[in-house]
């Protein structure tokens, strides 16, 4: 196998990003995150503020709350009056996940990339979690709220992850049945958590 993706889904203050990045950084392949707006505005021609637009989208609206069918693939052409809509901006980008999956060995963070990538052989999905205690700290590094505050901002923000992952797949974000590794970071740590997945992926990917 020439090249291993490895998808990374987190809860807000696991510190996700951050063994993304240093797994990354390990491994001498490419990260990416919020750099697939960029791609897919390339690819598709539409505006990226459109793209990051609707990424804030789904922290503003009901919209997540009403089932849809899974993501299948298609993109919607552009003489369509939805070829700007949600659902063909996350097609869009799950085009170039997929285009990436094909092309080089690198690091996902989050838009679904298990569920887009999981008929792919050479995928890793993992999933970074850890208690609300660990995650409050690591939150309160970054922002300068009180407890109360950070405490809703985070169960806000994983609930927007849930809901967004349910529109797009149907399945539940942090069912583990969907992910071939589970960390919990608060007990082993950033370092730790890069190392088991590369201990994972010589068991996976031997060759």
């Amino acid at each position: 196998m020439d090249n291993v993706v490895i998808t990374i889904a987190r809860q807000y203050g696991s510190g996700g990003r951050t063994v993304g990045e240093m797994l990354a950084k390990k491994l001498n392949i490419h990260y990416y995150d919020k750099e697939l707006m960029k791609l897919a505005s390339e690819d598709s021609g539409i505006s990226e503020a459109l793209f990051a637009n609707a990424d804030e989208k789904v922290k503003s609206t009901r919209l997540f709350h009403i089932a849809k069918s899974a993501y299948n693939g298609e993109l919607i052409p552009p003489e369509s009056d939805d070829f700007t809509s949600t659902d063909n901006l996350f097609n869009y980008q799950a085009k170039i996940i997929r285009q990436l999956a094909g092309e080089e060995s690198c690091v996902i963070m989050g838009r679904c990339a298990d569920y887009v990538l999981k008929e792919y052989d050479n995928v890793l999905s993992v999933f970074i979690h850890a208690p609300k205690a660990f995650c409050m700290e690591q939150a309160a590094k970054k922002h300068n709220m009180n407890e109360k505050e950070l405490e809703r901002f985070i169960q806000k923000t994983d609930r927007h992850r849930a809901e967004y992952y349910k529109y797009h797949t149907g399945r539940e974000w942090t069912d583990a049945r969907n992910y071939d590794l589970c960390l919990d970071s608060s007990k082993l740590g950033f370092d730790r958590c890069v190392e088991e997945i590369i201990a994972y992926m010589k068991v996976r990917f031997p060759q």
